[in-house]
């Protein structure tokens, strides 16, 4: 069976769980509807900034209240918060289920209302609506709902009760601590905080010779004669220092290559019986023999 509430009424609830839906219809320049939700202990405060999860901080340190994505149904769209409500500590005596807008006022916003589940039942079937009206329609945060404890159980009470200051003055009314953000501010950045750089000093290398296609190449040895230019490309360098004794080059003789029609060096015969070389023609044709 599904409650329908109206302003300033109560239900008891009978689930261990409670899933808390906000659901509006978007229209051009209706602003983003966010829900959140705040444990508060019996003096009706925080005890501390973690007990307040909403967009920027999805999930209770203890996971027994969270806040889940947003998504599209048929009737519009939705923001969704869980709790627990059968394992949170005696030290909770009350939820608040809250709603921002991110853009505008919620008078821009058709059709606002809440709806709980059972989070162990089936989801077709909410225990309990609630359509949110604003007061004035200049408020920019709404406190929706309250879950609280009464003689063992948990009951919901209908609120509807708004902030012109936005998420910050529901956050400072409820004892959370906000600084350095101004009390008319939309949806707040989460900080920023920079992690430690997980890249590790390398040794600095002296650069050696380097190649045609600037990979390094190795010092030359002693002794080491160059190649002959690459086409203009640097060649190796010597590693500093005396310039080593090359080995010595024995020359070979080299035969003789026709030089492509040139005439080449006769051969020297033995000496002569006077010690010199005798020396002979080469042979030559029939008009230069003698008595020819």
């Amino acid at each position: 069976m599904t409650h329908v509430m109206v302003k300033g009424s109560n239900v008891p609830l009978d689930a261990p769980g409670i899933r808390a839906v906000l659901r509006w219809s978007p229209a051009s320049g209706t602003p983003d509807v966010d829900a959140s939700v705040l444990l508060l202990g019996r003096d009706g405060r925080v005890r501390s900034d973690a007990d307040f999860v909403f967009y920027n901080e999805p999930r209770h340190p203890s996971g027994l209240a969270r806040h889940l994505p947003k998504q599209r149904v048929a009737e519009g769209l939705t923001d969704t918060v869980e709790v627990d409500l059968a394992a949170l500590d005696a030290g909770v005596d009350r939820v608040v289920i809250a709603a921002s807008c991110d853009g505008g006022a919620f008078r821009m916003v058709r059709d606002l209302c809440v709806l709980l589940y059972d989070t162990s039942g089936p989801r077709h079937a909410p225990l309990v609506t609630f359509d949110v009206r604003p007061d004035t329609g200049d408020e920019t945060a709404l406190n929706c709902g309250e879950l609280y404890r009464k003689d063992g159980g948990w009951k919901f009470r209908a609120v509807g009760q708004g902030y012109a200051t936005g998420l910050v003055g529901l956050a400072t009314e409820f004892g959370i601590t906000v600084d350095d953000v101004e009390p008319d501010a939309g949806r707040t950045d989460p900080p920023q905080t920079s992690a430690p750089s997980q890249a590790r000093s390398q040794p600095q290398q002296e650069p050696g010779p380097t190649s045609a296609y600037g990979y390094p190449l190795q010092a030359p040895t002693g002794g080491h004669v160059p190649a002959q230019p690459a086409y203009g490309y640097p060649q190796p360098v010597a590693a500093p220092g005396p310039p080593p004794v090359a080995p010595p080059v024995h020359q070979q003789p080299q035969p003789g290559y026709p030089a492509y029609g040139y005439p080449q060096p006769v051969g020297a015969t033995a000496p002569a019986g006077n010690g010199t070389a005798a020396f002979t023609l080469p042979p030559q044709g029939p008009q230069f023999q003698p008595g020819r």
